[in-house]
């Protein structure tokens, strides 16, 4: 009779243990968008620059853009037309690239790594702020080309790759806050 009293004392002590476990809150990144519920339609104007970066901006603001059209099912609107519920704001604030490799033959930088500083905040059409952060960090490995010729030949895919995981990231932050 005792063991009987012990197994099923065990076995409801496990049961607690695995539903407390269960209970816990943990759920897996990117699994549900919980943005507010009246929210409809994205407005992303072009990002500012004051960075020396030239037209970053521009290819940082359509790789978001991009993003956001593939991940969620809002309407996102690129000019103001004044039908969005929120816009989403953006300031390249600074771009620094710290050398990772070296070219042994040239002596020059091969690998960096980049550093994009931006400011930027979603604001519905009442002026309310639902999510902001004045210094937004991405950094990402970029590759050099070590010759002059090549240079502008491998700057622009690039630069694409950097702002589509820049855009990932991003959107992934946003979204994944609520």
């Amino acid at each position: 009779m005792r063991s009987c009293t012990a197994r099923a004392s065990l076995c409801g002590c496990v049961t607690v243990v695995l539903l407390a476990a269960l209970g816990c809150g943990y759920q897996t990144g990117g699994r549900a968008v919980r943005l507010p519920a009246d929210m409809h339609t994205i407005y992303v104007p072009a990002f500012a620059n004051q960075s020396h970066a030239y037209n970053l901006e521009q290819k940082l603001t359509a790789a978001v853009v991009r993003e956001l059209r593939s991940r969620t099912n809002y309407r996102i609107v690129t000019t103001n037309d004044g039908t969005a519920d929120v816009t989403l704001n953006g300031k390249l604030v600074s771009t620094t690239i710290a050398p990772l490799t070296y070219n042994a033959q040239t002596g020059g930088i091969s690998t960096g790594l980049i550093f994009v500083t931006i400011k930027v905040s979603l604001v519905n059409s009442k002026g309310k702020v639902l999510w902001d952060n004045p210094n937004w960090l991405y950094r990402d490995q970029y590759q050099l080309s070590s010759s002059a010729k090549n240079f502008f030949e491998e700057e622009s895919p690039a630069l694409d790759r950097l702002a589509s995981n820049f855009a990932n990231s991003l959107v992934s932050d946003i979204l994944e806050t609520y």
